[in-house]
């Protein structure tokens, strides 16, 4: 499987980094992953940075957009859900992170899926740790390897 992770704005701490090569370590042996980040709008426009993220969509990939208001899945759901697009010959999944002003309709039309992991609002940086994590979880649910519960 390969998995995508098309994100505005850049990891300046090297704590966030290190957090997101050590998942990125982890999910090699599951699939490539290739994170894009893209610089964010100088002027806050969410238009601009709107284009940028269409314009990174792989072809044929499934596209999952987080929204504060998508949908919600527990992580054996979320484990489900790759599997079954596995199942049905996805090959890859793309995920999008917005900038801080988040994106624009184009992007939610886009998608496939949105998907909510709160209704709390989390920064940047530590929202691409946080997924990385629970694509990591959903792989090891999915080859029935023990993780942490």
């Amino acid at each position: 499987m390969n998995i995508s992770i098309i994100c505005v704005g850049k990891l300046k701490e090297d704590y966030w980094k290190e957090a997101c090569q050590e998942y990125i370590k982890r999910l090699g042996r599951f699939g490539k992953i290739d994170v894009i980040e893209l610089s964010e709008s100088k002027s806050d426009n969410i238009d601009e940075e709107s284009t940028e993220i269409i314009s990174h969509l792989p072809k044929n990939a499934y596209i999952i957009a987080l929204d504060v208001n998508g949908n919600a899945f527990s992580s054996e759901e979320f484990a489900a859900k790759i599997e079954n697009l596995a199942i049905d010959g996805v090959s890859h999944i793309a995920f999008i992170i917005g900038g801080s002003n988040g994106y624009n309709d184009t992007v939610r039309k886009a998608a496939n899926v949105r998907l909510s992991f709160s209704s709390f609002t989390f920064p940047h940086q530590m929202m691409r740790v946080i997924l990385l994590e629970q694509i990591y979880r959903a792989f090891k649910i999915n080859a029935n390897e023990k993780y942490h519960k």
